[in-house]
This record gives C-alpha cells, structure tokens and sequence, in this order.
C-alpha cells in the first residue's frame, strides 16, 4: 500500500490559479479542461453571442456578470498526472475565499494581463503565496492583445513582487503579430494556427529551428533579427533557473501566451507538470502539548483539513458541501474520521469529487486531492479532521472586515429563511456577524468588500426567495482588540462589538481613529488578522 500512495501522491499537482479580476484565470482554467479532454469546446466568462459558460464558473450570479465569485475546486487527469486545480476569485471584494484557497494548493499560477502588468490584486495574492512560501509560476497572458515591452513587464515582476524571474519560453511578436513563442529549454521555436472563434478547439502547432529558412520565412527579417537580439539579451542579462530555487519561491518562471486564442498554452501545460511540486510533509500541532509535528503524506494514516464550505450547490437538495484537502494517508469511501475541534466522529460515506458544480461519488482519494462531503453542521472553516486524532494543522487566517451593514427582510414571515440563508453564508465565511458588547442593539453584517453584500442579498433573494433592505454603516474599518476591556477607552464615534466566536472588536470611521485608539490604549493590540 505505501509504494502505491507514494506512487499516487507522485502523479499529484494541486494548485491555485490567481490573479488581479478579468486578467484571465477562469478562461486558462477552462482551456486546461479542453486539453484534458474533459470539455470538447472551450467556455467563455462571459457567455456573449451564445458562447458556452465558463464551467468552473457554477453561481448563477458568476454566469450573470461573468465574475468569480467563489472558489471552485476541480479534478481530472492530463497527461498521466492527476490535476487539481483550485480557481480563486480574482475581485479584493472576495479576498478572504482566495487567501483560504490558497492553503490547500501546493503551488499557484499567477496570471498577468500583458497590457496592465502586475495589478494591485496580483500583488496581495502573491504576498499571500510568500508567506506560506508556496512557489509561483507567471502566465503573461494575452499576448494577442496590445501589450506591453515583455522586458518591461519581467524587469516589473521582479521590481514589484522582489522575486527573480526567468524567461521559460518568449514571445514571437505581439498584438495581431502573435504567432508563436520560443522555448528556451529545447531551443525550439513553436507556432500556433487558430482553429475556431474564441479558441473553443485545441489551437495546431508547428515546431521549427530558430535558425531555419522556414522560421525566417514566417517572421520576416525585421521579426527574425529582434527576436534573436532579445534572445541574445536575455541569456547575457537574465537570470538562472534552478528547480530547488523555484521550490523555495527564490525564481518565477515566466511563460508569455493567450489563454483566448490557445497559443502557447498546451506548452505551457506541460511544464507545469515537470515543475509543480507534487504534496509535501504538512506542519500541524499536537493538541496534548502544543509541540509541532511534521505530518508525512505517505506515512501519516488519514488527514486532512476544512478549508471551504459551499451551501445549495446542488438547487434540488439545499445542502451545503465542505471542502476538505487530504494532507496524507490513502481516504477511502465510509471512513470514520475525528474532528479535533469539537472530538465527534463522523462516517464519510458519501465523498464526491467535483467539476464546478457538478460532482460523482468518489470511492477513494489521496493526499492533494480535494473532496467534497456533505456537511451536517458538523464541519466549520479550518477543522482538522484525522483517522487517529491529537492534532491539528494550522487555523486559517481571518481578516478585518471594512464594510458594515445592517440587513432587514423586508417581508417579516420571511424571517425564518432569512435567518437560515444568514446562518448559512455565515458558515461559509462569506460575511461577518456582530454583535453589540453590552448585549444591546442590532445585529451588525460585515464584509471585507462592498461585492460580498451584493452577494449576500442575491443568495438570499436567489436560494432563499428572501429579498432583504440593506443600510450601510459609517465604519470603514476595524481591529480585534486584545487586552482588559475593562480598561479600553474607546472614542465616542467608534463601536464594540463581538465576533461570532465572542471575540472584542472595535469598528472604527477611519484610519486616523484607528490610529488614535491604538495611542490612547497602550496596553492593548489591535488585530487586524485574527486565527
């Protein structure tokens, strides 16, 4: 059983794809669905001129504005691996579902919008992948489109993100003159030729020597002589790659494509699959003596953690999924697994795997596999669940919400699915509730941007049938405070209140006051993160 895990967890890459919102990630999570085999035409995000929708994009509200809203978590092989791939919403507005995404990939690739460069988004998500030190690859995408210098865009990645870069493949002309990349490994040029509108079918390659009569041909004199002075740049003036430096998040390998039209994207597929790590030895702590133990994928009999909860993906039973990435040992259907948080056993027996919204029942799963199992309230974000229990791994990270509100139904007998719509999204992570610290007063809603309430109010009037008021507050930011509240002076315009885990926080109108508050109680830390 042990050489064939270890053989299993070998043929696994489980990764995030990320980004700043409408730079193209949903659409390259598509087409490596095409490439799989497992779509025969290609979905658009945007389902214009009867395009087909963008699979992973299952909420009715992600096919309405053609946005990610949440994280959809998919599985199917390609090429002899095993793929799981983890698609983040790229909008700040949803920012907490990508940071606890990213806890379950063993790599990311970010993608960057060849005319924009590296965006404000593309910037927190990596410093995200930094922190858990998870190795990134860059997919400069549409390079189809009027784009920038691709030195420029390099120089950039490496000025902005502090982070080497290396050129993996580059670019044959830009814009309308994209017609191909050159691969730096095996010296090879590779020219693509559309097959269909919108890149819905596998785009035809043409492999050349640089040198060739035929490349020139192709590229014309002018093409052909900036094209070998670039590369003559880059192996002069460019960086060194090592796989040991790009596993310890050191270098980024840079790959310039267009996910729209397919060009350079199956290239680009195929490295990923010789250069992602496949899962690793996880970091949890004993419950007994708070030590850290090093969690082996091959070793360890069966773990794992809660990293996403989704309710009513399936409309006709109104149920609500936990997502659960195995960290080791081999999972098999009905097994009986502990959750350390609260000590209660539960029997998995109907474990799914999943494409978007739609899932069959899985009989086993292992270490870097993400399952989908049914939850009956019994499993919150962040739970560890193992077969033999005493440890868990490390809570997911919880952020300062930044927008407040106080939400009504606006018929009354509707309160009741108002509050199970409300306890739902709740569990999901997706908004905060509080409450007032001395017990008096309304229920307050937050969020960390203005799109989760817009969320809110569609689930609610979309799953629940409950159409709901909404009034914004004044608050504009917030902390956790830590400390002897009885001693905690507050300003008159700012508010405290409790978390749902009872926790104190102060909602403050701005900056400036939250900066005042922190000099006026200096025997108490305002968070701003809390686990």
């Amino acid at each position: 059983m042990t050489d064939s895990l270890k053989d299993e967890i070998a043929k696994r890459r489980t990764f995030a794809i990320i980004s700043h919102p409408d730079a193209g990630k949903t659409t390259l999570t598509e087409k490596l669905l095409l490439y799989s085999g497992m779509v025969q035409t290609a979905g658009m995000v945007k389902g214009r001129k009867g395009r087909k929708m963008a699979t992973s994009d299952w909420m009715a509200m992600e096919q309405e504005r053609g946005i990610s809203i949440t994280s959809s978590a998919m599985q199917f092989p390609y090429k002899g691996a095993m793929i799981n791939v983890l698609d983040t919403p790229g909008h700040e507005d949803f920012s907490e579902d990508t940071y606890r995404t990213l806890t379950a990939a063993d790599c990311a690739i970010m993608v960057i919008d060849a005319s924009k460069g590296v965006e404000k988004q593309t910037r927190k998500l990596f410093e995200v992948c930094r922190l858990r030190q998870i190795p990134v690859l860059t997919f400069i995408n549409k390079m189809d489109m009027p784009a920038r210098d691709p030195l420029d865009l390099m120089h950039e990645v490496e000025n902005v993100l502090q982070i080497q870069s290396f050129a993996w493949n580059w670019p044959i002309g830009t814009g309308k003159e994209f017609q191909g990349t050159y691969d730096r490994m095996t010296n090879k040029c590779i020219f693509f030729t559309k097959t269909s509108f919108g890149g819905a079918q596998k785009a035809e390659m043409t492999t050349l020597d640089l040198h060739s009569p035929e490349t020139l041909a192709k590229i014309g004199q002018t093409g052909y002589d900036a094209l070998v002075q670039e590369l003559d740049l880059l192996e002069c003036a460019g960086n060194a790659f090592s796989q040991e430096d790009f596993l310890a998040g050191k270098v980024t390998p840079v790959f310039f494509a267009s996910a729209l039209t397919n060009f350079g994207v199956e290239p680009f597929f195929d490295t990923f699959l010789h250069l992602a790590p496949s899962p690793h030895p996880r970091i949890a702590t004993l419950t007994v003596s708070e030590e850290e133990v090093t969690i082996d994928p091959v070793t360890t009999p069966f773990s794992g953690y809660v990293f996403k909860l989704q309710a009513n993906m399936d409309r006709h039973h109104r149920d609500s999924m936990a997502f659960i990435r195995i960290c080791s040992g081999m999972f098999e259907r009905n097994l009986i697994v502990k959750n350390e948080r609260s000590g209660k056993s539960i029997r998995l027996s109907h474990p799914h795997s999943m494409v978007a919204g739609e899932r069959s029942t899985l009989d086993s799963a292992c270490p870097g596999d993400v399952i989908g199992v049914i939850n009956p309230a019994f499993f919150s974000i962040g739970d560890t669940i193992s077969v033999t229990g005493g440890f868990s791994y490390k809570p997911l990270p919880q952020f300062q919400p930044e927008i407040f509100a106080k939400i009504y139904p606006k018929d009354v007998g509707k309160r009741k699915a108002f509050d199970k719509g409300v306890a739902q999204l709740l569990s999901e992570g997706a908004i905060q509730m509080l409450t007032p610290y001395e017990g008096v007063g309304d229920t307050i809603f937050a969020a960390v941007g203005q799109l989760q309430f817009e969320v809110m109010q569609f689930r609610l009037q979309d799953e629940y049938g409950v159409d709901t008021q909404l009034s914004l507050l004044s608050y504009q930011c917030s902390a956790w405070v830590v400390g002897d509240m009885k001693t905690f002076v507050k300003s008159s315009s700012s508010g405290l209140v409790c978390d749902q885990k009872g926790r104190p926080m102060a909602l403050f109108a701005g900056q400036w006051e939250k900066q005042y508050c922190a000099r006026q109680n200096p025997k108490h830390s305002l968070i701003d993160v809390a686990v």
